[in-house]
């Protein structure tokens, strides 16, 4: 179990003299007042500057931050690094609100932190052609802010509108439209011995090459997801088109139907009737949208032109009542003043629509809590595991769910969503009040949830700060893991950049 107090973890002499040497020349590079150092306790342990988060995992002894506003002070920064000799790994994020997973934390003891949020400009955009050029502290709502009333909008997430677009998509979070990762067409990396390099598509002045990530030769886009191989300062994002029309249905059905309704769902996402990301709330997550006590709701969206969307609803909405699995089946929320749940309607649809909801309504609904504070107030956890887009298989999830409950007492939310016709991503959530004895509870049902979803042959595709064994323990493929050590050596042998969740 993972809630304890702060690491009781020190720094050998050599370590710390090679951290004092290079602090001096960080501090040149992005100003003094842009580099924070701990307070020593008598026994020379360094306290944790990135304060508390929200799934109380264990903070970890951080010997210092750093908050670079360029990709050039970063470089400098990561350059230095490499030229002292090993004292300190470095830990990148974007803007630390990965809730649920370990905020800001890194993954292990005694990494100075990058904090990458001062970086937070769009340096050029395109909506003709698609793209935008986006650095690693730019929001969901400051991209999508320049986006309203053009012909493109941003895939987002139903995090909060002030999360990192770049962070996200790096750690292969979701969004309303498919799994974002699928949006990077190019990346700007600094690599551990300081050179900046852009792989994937760029934008070329003067040479209006298409938009096509791959290019010649290894495509290495995906080599820095989910990667400790370097810091990712900037990337250029997919603009989708914006839908003509859309309408989103909503569905309620009894617990007891959760396979025979899958079944019907998922056909109409194989026969594409449905457009983005389906989502499926059990009872305890369709709460924040105004679900049936005691049911689950489903969202189903439907866009397109006019008349296909007219077209497509008519019939998941026929198909929808005549099975006779739905309690309640409605496409007229969004537009219906009367309607009961005709706010939370309007921002469902807007956000399938690129709105990432700038006032965060829904997402204090889901946490409790604004996005500025919940680190502070909340408690919080995810366990993210990939189930076979079946019947049966989500009736076991709901089963394991179900034990989990029934052994430690914590009600797990969970939204079930459909990423193809054969894959979907299992968000696992649970709120506890914040303190010691809470804590311990969720901490206990988060492992039992790793140790009977990955029995079950359902593998978390991200990882919080204290299941990072795991990514050992599931890895796929013979040799896989021996063959990333071995490009770990070869492009950071010194380990600049520190071991993360996956490595």
């Amino acid at each position: 179990m993972t809630v304890v107090p702060e690491a009781a973890v020190g720094y050998g002499a050599s370590a710390a003299a090679g951290l004092a040497a290079v602090w001096g020349k960080v501090a040149g590079v992005v100003g003094a007042d842009r580099v924070t150092c701990p307070g020593a306790e008598t026994s020379g342990v360094p306290m944790s500057p990135l304060g508390p988060n929200a799934g109380l995992f264990r903070s970890r002894a951080v010997p210092g931050v750093v908050r670079p506003r360029s990709a050039e002070e970063t470089r400098r920064v990561v350059e230095l690094f490499a030229g002292a000799g090993g004292p300190a790994g470095l830990h990148a994020f974007s803007t630390g609100c990965n809730w649920g997973l370990g905020s800001r934390e890194p993954a292990r003891d005694g990494a100075v932190v990058l904090d990458l949020s001062g970086l937070n400009q769009v340096r050029d955009i395109d909506v003709a052609q698609g793209w935008a050029v986006v650095e690693a502290g730019v929001t969901q709502a400051s991209l999508a802010r320049l986006l309203e009333g053009s012909e493109r909008m941003l895939n987002v997430t139903a995090s909060s509108a002030h999360t990192s677009v770049v962070g996200n998509a790096l750690d292969r979070g979701v969004g309303l439209r498919h799994q974002r990762v699928e949006d990077l067409t190019g990346l700007e990396v600094v690599l551990p011995d300081g050179e900046l390099i852009r792989v994937g598509w760029w934008p070329e002045p003067g040479r209006p090459t298409p938009v096509y990530p791959h290019g010649l030769g290894p495509s290495l886009v995906q080599l820095f997801v989910q990667s400790d191989l370097g810091v990712v300062t900037a990337a250029t994002v997919r603009l989708l088109p914006r839908p003509e029309a859309l309408r989103v249905v909503r569905l309620n059905f009894t617990p007891d139907r959760v396979e025979p309704a899958a079944a019907v769902i998922r056909r109409w996402v194989s026969q594409g009737l449905a457009r983005g990301v389906v989502k499926i709330y059990n009872a305890a997550a369709a709460r924040a949208y105004g679900g049936a006590p005691g049911q689950y709701l489903a969202h189903v969206c439907v866009d397109g032109t006019r008349e296909a969307v007219e077209a497509l609803t008519g019939i998941v909405v026929d198909e929808a009542v005549s099975c006779g699995l739905f309690t309640a089946v409605s496409d007229t929320d969004a537009v219906d003043p009367g309607a009961d749940n005709h706010d939370v309607a309007v921002r469902v649809e807007r956000a399938y629509a690129g709105d990432p909801d700038p006032a965060d309504v829904l997402f204090e609904a889901k946490t409790g809590r604004p996005a500025g504070r919940l680190d502070a107030e909340g408690g919080f956890l995810f366990f993210l595991p990939l189930v076979p887009f079946t019947g049966a298989a989500l009736g076991r999830a709901d089963e394991l769910i179900e034990q989990v409950r029934a052994e430690s007492g914590v009600r797990c939310g969970v939204t079930f969503h459909a990423l193809s016709a054969d894959v979907v991503d299992c968000v696992v959530t649970m709120r506890f009040a914040r303190d010691d004895e809470e804590a311990a509870r969720a901490h206990r049902a988060l492992d039992r949830l790793y140790e009977l979803f990955t029995a079950e042959g359902f593998i978390p595709y991200r990882l919080d700060v204290e299941h990072t064994e795991w990514a050992g323990r599931l890895a796929a493929g013979t040799g896989a893991r021996a063959f990333a050590r071995r490009l770990k050596d070869a492009v950071d042998p010194h380990h600049v950049i520190a071991a993360g969740r996956y490595a």
